[in-house]
């Protein structure tokens, strides 16, 4: 692809070289790039690829996977540098860092000539399309291609393929203090939950808030909106867990392996909640309730 191609091709043509959510074996690989099977110390990650945060329970999952399949989707990688021999890779760190995890010698990698710009845009739409990246990693890459290479929001929109109205959601993300940042990377709190606070003071206090008393998105704008401090939140109604509920989180958390929460409503009514960080895991979940639970 030449550096010149419009921007919002890229976007277009993005699933035809990265796949889906992956492949299935023995599925035909991107014809685009030069495929070969290359020593697994011979490819590195990119500084430029916006994830940083690769869960240790997650990578052995894969590791395992690995193990038993083998590695049946090449990564995507480029050339490195002059003074640097190998290949820096664009999209696929989580699939080498499993790899290496399952010992795996060698690996299968398509070869792309691409530039800096190509390859940030490749990695934040690989990672966003398979819900790779939390919030904060999304709102880093959006920021690095607006540092980086002059992108308006409008831009990005066209090449993500989100709206504007996302990418300038996930950007405001930003302007939080790194602690609340660190809650949304972690999971105890939502991008939503983290834009309802961009700009209050305090916003640690109303964090807390969010995780002891499991308050929702609408609970906290409500919160924030009506001047009440953290603290007051018995206008809100929350129920209290008690012992036999937080026991039941833990032994579903157990037996999953995933985080389960439950939101209690009014009377008998409420919420289970079961957090995945990838679409593997979503498949688990959706394979053990149609074997064990709905068939």
């Amino acid at each position: 692809m030449s550096a010149n191609v419009p921007k919002n091709r890229l976007g277009r043509g993005i699933a035809s070289l990265i796949g889906d959510s992956g492949p299935a074996e023995g599925a035909a690989l991107p014809m685009e790039g030069e495929q070969r099977i290359v020593p697994i110390e011979e490819v590195r990650p990119s500084p430029l690829n916006p994830r940083k945060d690769f869960r240790d329970e997650d990578l052995e999952d894969l590791a395992n996977s690995i193990r038993t399949k083998g590695l049946v989707q090449p990564l995507i990688v480029r050339p490195s540098g002059a003074l640097e021999k190998g290949f820096e890779i664009v999209a696929g760190e989580r699939r080498w860092r499993a790899a290496q995890l399952a010992e795996l010698s060698r690996i299968p990698v398509i070869v792309r000539d691409l530039t800096d710009r190509q390859l940030l845009e490749i990695a934040i739409i690989e990672n966003v399309q398979r819900a790779d990246l939390n919030a904060v990693e999304e709102a880093l890459g959006y920021q690095e291609l607006v540092d980086r290479f002059n992108y308006t929001q409008d831009e990005l929109s066209s090449v993500i393929g989100k709206s504007r109205s996302h990418v300038a959601n996930m950007l405001r993300l930003l302007k939080l203090p790194s602690e609340i940042q660190s809650f949304v990377r972690s999971g105890d709190i939502s991008a939503g939950h983290a834009r309802a606070l961009v700009g209050i003071e305090n916003a640690e206090e109303y964090v807390r808030e969010i995780i002891a008393k499991g308050l929702s998105v609408r609970d906290i704008e409500a919160l924030v909106q009506s001047g009440q401090k953290p603290g007051s939140v018995s206008a809100t109604a929350k129920r209290e867990k008690d012992a036999d509920t937080r026991a039941f989180e833990e032994e579903l958390t157990e037996a999953l392996g995933l985080k389960v929460q439950i939101k209690l409503g009014s009377g008998e009514n409420g919420e289970l909640r079961i957090r995945y960080t990838n679409f593997d895991q979503l498949d688990e979940i959706r394979n053990r309730l149609l074997k064990k639970g709905l068939a």
